[in-house]
Protein backbone atom coordinates (compact mmCIF):
# COMPACT_ATOMS: atom_id res chain seq x y z
CA UNK A 1 0.00 0.00 0.00
CA UNK A 2 1.27 3.68 -0.76
CA UNK A 3 0.09 7.31 0.27
CA UNK A 4 -0.05 9.56 -2.23
CA UNK A 5 -0.58 13.41 -0.99
CA UNK A 6 -0.86 16.29 -3.74
CA UNK A 7 -0.70 19.64 -3.55
CA UNK A 8 -2.16 21.27 -6.53
CA UNK A 9 -4.63 24.71 -7.28
CA UNK A 10 -8.11 24.64 -6.01
CA UNK A 11 -9.81 25.41 -8.97
CA UNK A 12 -7.83 21.75 -10.43
CA UNK A 13 -9.76 20.34 -7.62
CA UNK A 14 -13.43 19.35 -9.48
CA UNK A 15 -11.72 17.65 -12.70
CA UNK A 16 -8.83 15.86 -10.29
CA UNK A 17 -11.60 14.20 -8.09
CA UNK A 18 -13.47 13.44 -11.58
CA UNK A 19 -10.65 11.83 -12.83
CA UNK A 20 -9.81 9.66 -9.98
CA UNK A 21 -13.33 8.71 -9.85
CA UNK A 22 -13.04 7.25 -13.17
CA UNK A 23 -10.10 5.52 -12.22
CA UNK A 24 -11.58 3.33 -9.52
CA UNK A 25 -10.26 5.47 -6.41
CA UNK A 26 -12.63 4.58 -3.77
CA UNK A 27 -11.74 7.75 -1.51
CA UNK A 28 -9.67 10.59 -0.65
CA UNK A 29 -9.39 13.13 1.71
CA UNK A 30 -9.35 16.85 0.88
CA UNK A 31 -7.80 19.67 3.42
CA UNK A 32 -7.40 23.41 2.15
CA UNK A 33 -3.63 24.09 2.66
CA UNK A 34 -1.92 27.18 2.20
CA UNK A 35 1.85 27.49 1.44
CA UNK A 36 4.66 28.05 -0.99
CA UNK A 37 7.78 27.19 -3.05
CA UNK A 38 9.54 28.51 -5.34
CA UNK A 39 6.50 30.86 -6.14
CA UNK A 40 7.43 32.62 -3.07
CA UNK A 41 4.14 33.97 -2.53
CA UNK A 42 2.79 37.00 -4.77
CA UNK A 43 1.96 40.41 -4.56
CA UNK A 44 -1.67 42.04 -4.27
CA UNK A 45 -3.34 45.32 -3.97
CA UNK A 46 -6.20 45.91 -1.76
CA UNK A 47 -7.73 49.29 -1.99
CA UNK A 48 -4.73 51.08 -3.62
CA UNK A 49 -1.94 49.60 -1.15
CA UNK A 50 0.25 47.07 -2.30
CA UNK A 51 1.33 44.11 0.11
CA UNK A 52 2.86 40.84 0.04
CA UNK A 53 1.07 37.42 0.47
CA UNK A 54 3.52 34.60 1.44
CA UNK A 55 1.00 31.81 1.51
CA UNK A 56 -0.77 30.96 -1.75
CA UNK A 57 -3.91 28.88 -1.23
CA UNK A 58 -3.65 25.31 -2.16
CA UNK A 59 -5.74 21.85 -1.78
CA UNK A 60 -3.79 18.95 -0.41
CA UNK A 61 -5.33 15.03 -1.37
CA UNK A 62 -4.87 12.15 0.59
CA UNK A 63 -5.14 9.19 -0.97
CA UNK A 64 -4.21 5.51 0.45
CA UNK A 65 -4.09 2.93 -3.11
CA UNK A 66 -2.62 -0.40 -3.30
CA UNK A 67 1.23 -0.16 -4.72
CA UNK A 68 0.10 -1.33 -8.13
CA UNK A 69 -2.11 1.61 -8.99
CA UNK A 70 0.14 4.09 -7.83
CA UNK A 71 1.86 4.78 -11.43
CA UNK A 72 -2.08 5.33 -12.76
CA UNK A 73 -3.30 7.41 -9.99
CA UNK A 74 0.17 9.99 -9.81
CA UNK A 75 -0.32 10.28 -14.01
CA UNK A 76 -3.83 11.06 -13.55
CA UNK A 77 -3.16 14.04 -10.52
CA UNK A 78 -0.48 14.99 -12.72
CA UNK A 79 -2.77 15.22 -16.21
CA UNK A 80 -5.85 16.81 -14.80
CA UNK A 81 -3.98 19.40 -11.79
CA UNK A 82 -1.69 21.12 -15.12
CA UNK A 83 -2.03 24.05 -15.77
CA UNK A 84 1.44 24.94 -16.95
CA UNK A 85 1.84 27.65 -14.72
CA UNK A 86 3.87 28.11 -11.58
CA UNK A 87 2.42 26.97 -8.60
CA UNK A 88 0.82 23.88 -10.36
CA UNK A 89 2.25 21.68 -7.37
CA UNK A 90 3.47 18.53 -6.43
CA UNK A 91 3.09 14.87 -5.65
CA UNK A 92 4.05 12.88 -2.87
CA UNK A 93 3.98 9.44 -2.95
CA UNK A 94 5.29 7.40 0.61
CA UNK A 95 4.78 3.78 1.77
CA UNK A 96 2.38 2.76 3.87
CA UNK A 97 2.73 0.13 6.60
CA UNK A 98 -0.55 -0.83 7.65
CA UNK A 99 -4.38 0.53 7.08
CA UNK A 100 -7.54 -0.67 9.47
CA UNK A 101 -10.73 0.52 9.17
CA UNK A 102 -11.94 0.89 12.54
CA UNK A 103 -15.79 0.11 11.40
CA UNK A 104 -15.08 -3.63 10.68
CA UNK A 105 -11.44 -4.27 11.91
CA UNK A 106 -10.32 -5.21 8.21
CA UNK A 107 -6.70 -4.33 7.64
CA UNK A 108 -4.48 -4.13 4.83
CA UNK A 109 -5.72 -3.85 1.30
CA UNK A 110 -9.25 -4.68 2.55
CA UNK A 111 -9.13 -1.91 4.36
CA UNK A 112 -8.81 0.34 1.45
Amino acid sequence: MKKIEAVIKPFRLDEVKDALNRLGVSGMTISEVKGFGRQRGHKEVYRGTEYQVDFVPKVKIEIVVAAEMVDKVVATIAENANTQKVGDGKIFVLPLEQAVRIRTGESGKDAI
